[in-house]
């Protein structure tokens, strides 16, 4: 791809060229959730074409020094048009209305459409290519009638081209700034997702995660993000890291909003088939909405652990502690059961293999991973991890190289598959750090869920596969949000999901942001 080639390719992508009617003045759209929606859809006080009219609004005043949403859908407009007819005859592709039917829905833009939208992992080295299909989750968003109303920006190649760039960077992007205090970390790459739906420009989202990419930038956002167990959501036009460890799920202003996008994007994708076959098994029958009980802490067992990476080690901020000796609390005050003091055998071991042997064996997978991703795109100027290195070094300024660098993709590129002695051996430590740290401090204490302040389980969590559920749980003296993580064993999502759900409903926290910066 030359200069001259990108430049027609920028100049034809319309981002946010679409025009917008002032939306319905009957309800109130602002911090409404997917089920206050669907009501107002019910009793005529809202169309679905408002909806989107009010969320393209709010992207072109917020979007410019947010940078949240990286490219709108032109066809949005039409696709609430449709689900506003499908309304009127009671009828939908699947011959029933589902919850996200007529829900505008952001996907990160590691996500494939098959569609106008790009899907890039925020470079312009993918840009003006065509996927084969749309990515597993977003056949299922189409097929329960949510509308794609388009791409969340994120850290580029989902933080794995730079350990040197800022959280939220990406060169199609910008700069994705945290609503509540602009000079704060956004944290993670699923920050547009995060950033786009605690601002306002978008009723519910999807993000991707690795380790930490969902929950960290939830906790930094004052959103509610669900990390859901590997293969329990399509990783099939994903754009990858790690089959081992890359999952799909909501990022959301609510639990009930989070579980209603989880329940629809769940199960068995042929393109995913190993994965989502054997996640499949966790899937409850009815779904995971009946898990969204008030009183769902009661009897649950909580484990709180005084350990870096799995709870709060004892140089946690004051006002951080404090907080969470309030929500404590709380929790035994709807009826939980806190377990504190917990050990961790092999700690030291643990944390090594976190630290080295993770690094080392996500550097192998990402090679391979690119390298079968690329390969099968309709269409791209790009074909292998080392095209992505040539071209970064052909258009240094656009992706700002100097800057950044890029030396994630040049260690990936010197890897030689999984078969080495080394990357084995870190395979090795990575499994029994697995089985002798959260699993095993788990079932020894016969644990619902582990308690972590902000995402700091997340790592933990990624080597085994494990979900988590972040919920806003307060702001610090400068406004800087928090979130509490809870976290379990695989195909534990109803647990989390009740203990979750009857947290936020005990303390109601979050608050939308003022935004007063812009």
């Amino acid at each position: 791809m030359d200069a001259s080639h990108l430049i027609h390719i920028l100049l034809g992508i319309a981002l946010f060229g679409l025009c917008t009617i002032a939306p319905s003045r009957s309800f109130p759209i602002r911090e409404a959730t997917v089920d206050d929606l669907q009501v107002a859809f019910k009793q005529n006080k809202l169309t679905s074409k408002q909806l989107v009219e009010f969320y393209l609004r709010e992207i072109r005043r917020l979007n410019p020094v947010l940078r949240g949403v990286i490219e709108v859908n032109p066809n949005a407009l039409d696709l609430a048009d449709k689900a506003d007819r499908e309304r009127k005859l009671a009828k939908s592709p699947t011959g029933s209305l589902s919850k996200l039917h007529g829900i505008p829905i952001l996907v990160k833009d590691n996500i494939a459409t098959k569609d106008k939208l790009n899907t890039t992992a925020g470079s312009y080295a993918l840009l003006g290519s065509t996927v084969p299909r749309d990515a597993g989750v977003v056949q299922k968003l189409r097929k329960a009638g949510a509308i794609i109303l388009g791409k969340a920006s994120l850290s580029e190649w989902s933080y794995f081209r730079s350990t040197q760039a800022p959280n939220g960077w990406s060169a199609r992007g910008g700069q994705v700034v945290n609503p509540y205090a602009p000079r704060s970390d956004p944290c993670g790459s699923s920050t547009g997702s995060a950033v786009s739906v605690a601002a306002n420009m978008a009723a519910v989202s999807l993000g991707t995660e690795t380790a930490g990419s969902i929950l960290c930038p939830s906790s930094n956002n004052s959103v509610v993000g669900i990390k859901p167990t590997v293969g329990l959501t399509s990783r099939a036009g994903v754009i990858p890291i790690s089959p081992r460890q890359d999952t799909v799920g909501p990022i959301c202003r609510t639990v009930s909003d989070a579980v209603h996008v989880l329940d629809a994007i769940v199960g068995f994708d042929h393109n995913d088939g190993v994965a989502t076959r054997i996640a499949a098994k966790y899937i409850p029958p009815g779904g995971y909405a009946q898990f969204l009980k008030v009183d769902g802490l009661r009897g649950k067992r909580l484990g709180i652990t005084a350990y870096p990476f799995f709870g709060f080690p004892k140089d946690t901020s004051p006002s951080l502690s404090q907080a969470f000796k309030r929500h404590f609390l709380t929790l035994r005050q709807k009826g939980a059961i806190l377990v504190d003091h917990l050990e961790i055998d092999n700690y030291n071991s643990i944390i090594y293999a976190l630290r080295v042997d993770q690094f080392m064996v996500l550097e192998a997978e990402f090679k391979l991973s690119m390298n079968a991703y690329l390969k099968q795109l309709v269409t791209s100027p790009v074909h292998s991890l080392a095209d992505l290195i040539a071209f970064n070094k052909r258009f240094p300024r656009l992706e700002k190289l100097k800057e950044y660098g890029q030396n994630l993709f040049l260690g990936a590129q010197k890897m030689d598959g999984l078969g080495s002695e080394f990357v084995m051996k870190a395979l090795l430590n990575l499994t029994r750090a697995n089985k002798d740290g959260f699993e095993k401090l788990m079932k020894k204490n016969n644990l619902d869920a582990l308690v972590t302040p902000l995402y700091d389980a997340a790592y933990v969590l990624a080597i085994g596969g494990f979900p988590g559920i972040s919920v806003p749980a307060g702001y610090d003296t400068d406004g800087v949000p928090f979130g509490i993580c809870f976290a379990g064993l695989k195909g534990s999502e109803p647990k989390l999901i009740e203990i979750a759900y009857g947290f936020e409903q005990a303390t109601r926290i979050r608050k939308p942001p003022s935004i007063t910066f812009i």
